[in-house]
């Protein structure tokens, strides 16, 4: 058995919030060099400008989008851990820390329906699974709403198969358009239920650029809907071009005989996650 003290977590998210708004993943800034390469026109221009954001944003320490998101977290700890305090307590204080003596913007109401702001973009959203070992992996993905709004979800009927799944995929990004900042990255999340498809599609945009789903049939169905959602030609902050997606990952679970929930959670060219191991 192996101790942690909820201090020490709350310390680790606290230093990894502001380099996570801050610095895009190499993936993604490798992703959008190569669109560049690919695009011309004012596809092309618009994604030099992108890319001039991101550097700018490394060099100043600034973030990349004024929009911090909502703080999204998934958590595995390990089955051989004790965390003596409370870990949702010691995520919310990193955060409320963080997004307070970092001047990011907090974007958290108390209520939907009221829309009172919590002034300290808490409470976070906090995702636990158990895992075998004696570690606790933290990833931290500060989500923005542009892109969130546009995601979607379907319970299909199994009937529908692969063929509605990819139709289902697409015409959600085609509804999309330019509202979520192309070029985006699109998480898909398939079977077990209503709730978990939709977390499943999120959990799938930590994945690398080019991570391609160890089934080979998950992967090709990844590479099918990445070509024909950029087939679309919305293209780069939606002016049109060959790049409207940089990729896109689907994560799937097994579920009921008479289901086939499919979610689509869409994330802009802004991708901002970071790992935290204890």
């Amino acid at each position: 058995m192996r101790i942690v003290k909820a201090e020490i977590i709350e310390q680790k998210v606290y230093e990894a919030v502001n380099e996570a708004v801050c610095v895009l993943p190499d993936d993604i800034k490798d992703s959008l060099n190569k669109a560049y390469a690919l695009e011309d026109g004012i596809a092309k221009y618009t994604l030099e400008n992108l890319i001039k954001n991101v550097q700018l944003a490394k060099q100043k320490m600034r973030p990349v989008c004024q929009d911090t998101g909502a703080a999204v977290f998934f958590v595995d700890i390990g089955e051989d851990v004790f965390i003596e305090g409370s870990l949702k307590e010691a995520i919310n204080r990193a955060v409320s820390r963080a997004y307070t003596d970092f001047f990011l913007r907090k974007s958290m109401v108390k209520s939907p329906i009221e829309r009172e702001n919590t002034k300290d973009n808490t409470p976070a959203i906090i995702h636990i699974d158990m895992v075998k070992g004696d570690k606790i992996t933290i990833h931290f993905m500060p989500k923005g709403f542009g892109s969130e709004n546009k995601s979607a979800l379907c319970m299909l009927a199994p009937a529908d198969g692969v063929e509605g799944i990819e139709n289902f995929v697409v015409e959600t990004v085609k509804k999309a358009g330019s509202d979520p900042c192309p070029p985006i990255l699109v998480g898909v999340g398939i079977g077990g239920t209503f709730d978990l498809a939709a977390i499943l599609s999120k959990k799938a945009l930590l994945r690398k650029v080019g991570q391609r789903h160890p089934r080979k049939y998950i992967a090709e169905l990844e590479e099918r809907l990445l070509e024909k959602i950029n087939s679309l030609g919305i293209g780069p902050e939606g002016f049109g071009g060959k790049t409207t997606a940089l990729d896109v990952f689907i994560e799937e679970f097994p579920t009921h005989i008479a289901g086939l929930p499919v979610a689509v959670n869409i994330c802009c060219h802004v991708a901002r996650h970071v790992k935290i191991e204890i």
